[in-house]
């Protein structure tokens, strides 16, 4: 009997084990569905942790005034706690801001036209005409030069702005309103500002000006008011020092260039020479000495500009080609065919053509019984003729080797009644000096610039 039971019970259990085998898999499915639905339907409860920062783009009409653009696809961070509503600055920007469209800055071309870049751009040309009907502005949208740079906002072709710089101090903004577009006038002020600087001259005017921050274009002004009483192509020595106040004008902060040389102190071979800036009752900016007595003179030192001198004033020198003692009555002025060769002083041409070992040469009279001749040119510049008036710095001829050369230069003699003299030494008339009452008006207004080449006093030692 028991035994019988015992039969029974395990053949249930056998059969139980069966099924539960065949259902398992089944179960576990249904188990899963179930933990999947509940996932995606019950709500979590809040908690007061930080979450983890929302990252989205950033529309670009909405970036921070002034703030750089941001780079292809740039994302920001912002940090929200719990259901704290996001701030202002998060807020998605307006449709209109948003589609304000592309800003393209476009550099003007050699012949470049605002017709032929709203073709090249595919602007439209119903707005350039538009914006030519502004009153009072037709010559300054107009009128480009190479370099120039145009800022155009656009969106489809449609203007939306325009931008231009027409000078140095203004700039034509024109913006699309609902009426149509509007013009206006940005004056951008500049500020002029004093520089004193000085330089020691080691090798050449140029890299002492570099070694001070000074512009060559400060340098060339410093040549051009001491040419007269200095060659800077022969007298340059080592050792020798200048010093410049000038001009330096800034815009917002930024500098734009330098202004004029206000003053100037140039010591050469240990002799000082000073000027200061003047101007003249026709606004005209010319230099004196501190005396008032005028820089320019009669004539310049040197008839070309920074070249390399092959010789200098020798009576004695030994002819390079004819391999004779030749007296050098002149200095040759080594520079590569072509450069520009300057009348001395003002005067009238006396003679035009080929002369012997000069080759073709030009000889000028000037008041004073002075003469001057300029040797070896390639050619002779236009209008240049016997009997022609030719003003002081006014260009000649050209830099050649004709006649007896051995290289490209001009041969520069320089004479009074006939008679050689060393065009690097001999004295030259000055012009008129100021009068009395323009030196009393020179003197008041020039000592504070005279006063700015004075060296810095000593610092004095510290009592005991």
């Amino acid at each position: 009997m028991v035994l019988g039971e015992y039969a029974k019970s395990r053949a249930k259990a056998v059969k139980i084990r069966r099924i539960s085998a065949r259902l398992g898999p089944v179960a576990a499915v249904a188990s899963a569905a179930l933990l999947l639905w509940h996932a995606a339907h019950d709500t979590p409860t809040p908690t007061l942790g930080v979450p983890a920062p929302l990252v989205y783009p950033v529309p670009p009409a909405v970036a921070p005034a002034g703030a750089a653009a941001p780079a292809p696809n740039a994302v920001v961070s912002k940090a929200q706690i719990g259901d704290q509503p996001a701030s202002p600055a998060a807020a998605p920007a307006p449709a209109a801001a948003q589609q304000a469209g592309v800003v393209s800055t476009i550099v003007v071309g050699r012949n470049d036209t605002l017709d032929a870049i709203f073709r090249r751009m595919a602007f439209d040309k119903a707005d350039l005409a538009a914006i030519r009907n502004l009153p009072g502005i037709r010559q300054s949208i107009d009128f480009l030069r190479p370099g120039d740079a145009i800022q155009v906002t656009h969106a489809a072709g449609e203007i939306k702005a325009l931008t231009r710089k027409v000078s140095e101090t203004q700039t034509l903004k024109v913006v699309r309103q609902d009426a149509g577009f509007a013009a206006q006038m940005i004056d951008n002020p500049v500020e002029t500002r004093i520089r004193t600087a000085s330089a020691s001259i080691d090798s050449s005017l140029f890299q002492a000006a570099e070694s001070a921050a000074i512009s060559d274009a400060v340098a060339l002004k410093l040549a051009n008011i001491f040419a007269w009483d200095i060659d800077f192509v022969l007298d340059l020595r080592e050792g020798d020092r200048f010093t410049a106040v000038y001009e330096q004008v800034f815009q917002e902060g930024h500098y734009l260039r330098d202004g004029e040389v206000l003053a100037a102190e140039f010591t050469n071979n240990g002799k000082v020479y000073r000027a200061v800036g003047f101007k003249s009752p026709s606004g005209a900016l010319q230099y004196y000495s501190p005396n008032g007595s005028p820089m320019r003179k009669a004539f310049l030192r040197a008839p070309v500009e920074f070249t390399r001198v092959s010789s200098v004033f020798n009576p004695h020198r030994r002819h390079p080609i004819l391999q004779t003692i030749r007296g050098h009555m002149g200095t040759d002025y080594a520079a590569p065919t072509g450069t520009p060769v300057h009348a001395s002083g003002d005067g009238r041409v006396s003679f035009e053509g080929r002369r012997g070992g000069y080759g073709n040469a030009i000889m000028i009279a000037h008041s004073n019984r002075v003469s001057t001749l300029y040797g070896h040119m390639s050619r002779f510049a236009r209008r240049v003729r016997v009997g022609s008036h030719v003003q002081q710095g006014e260009v000649i001829g050209y830099v050649g080797m004709t006649g007896l050369a051995t290289g490209p230069h001009l041969h520069y003699e320089y004479l009074v009644d006939g008679v050689h003299k060393n065009p690097q030494t001999v004295p030259l008339p000055g012009a008129e000096p100021l009068r009395a009452d323009s030196l009393r008006r020179f003197l008041a207004e020039t000592a504070p610039l005279l006063g700015r080449l004075e060296p810095p006093p000593a610092p004095r030692a510290a009592a005991n």
